[in-house]
């Protein structure tokens, strides 16, 4: 037991045993909801409900009304979910807000090629992550949907997918930090 409680505070896990305890997430997941992972959707169920309750006019449209309705769905749960847990996780790595290396994102590469002001790095993971989002909902779901659920089923769109994920992560990554990466 000690072994194991070690083990899940260690900063980074073997990504076979991430990639385990993933499918055995997706397999309850499954069992106990009826439902795949993917929290696609979350935002705009809760967009959806707020701009409801603030200008119900606006929100009376086709996408609010049948597409996307507003409520507290399976997304949200599972949005919540993530959150808590990323934040369990980070406390029992001691790697919550500042980490344990003292500074908040502190990758010496980030350092490099972005600059010592941490304010600069967290809006530009801020900005990288709204365009994530704003893309996943114009291609109808993300990779929690597509790549994980979908390669659970073996489905050939996940691996596809997959496969041109990692082919833009790398040209990417070539192209933010050049001879650096």
């Amino acid at each position: 037991m000690k072994y194991i409680l070690n083990y899940i505070r260690k900063d980074e896990w073997s990504p076979y045993v991430a990639g385990i305890l993933l499918g055995l997430v997706g397999i309850g997941a499954v069992w106990a909801s009826d439902s795949l992972l993917g929290a696609s959707g979350a935002f705009e169920n809760i967009a959806g409900m707020i701009g409801k309750w603030i200008a119900p006019a606006a929100f009376d449209n086709m996408y609010f009304n049948f597409i996307m309705p507003p409520g507290i769905s399976y997304g949200v749960l599972m949005l919540i979910g993530l959150f808590f847990g990323g934040m369990i996780g980070a406390a029992t790595s001691g790697t919550l807000l500042w980490g344990k290396k003292g500074a908040a994102n502190s990758d010496a590469q980030w350092k490099r090629i972005f600059g010592p002001q941490v304010w600069k790095r967290w809006v530009l993971a801020f900005i990288g992550a709204i365009i994530l989002e704003y893309a996943a909902g114009i291609a109808g779901g993300c990779t929690s949907g597509l790549a994980i659920s979908g390669g659970m089923l073996l489905a050939p769109a996940a691996f596809l997918f997959i496969m041109g994920m990692f082919a833009s992560g790398i040209l990417t990554a070539l192209i933010i930090y050049r001879k650096n990466y």
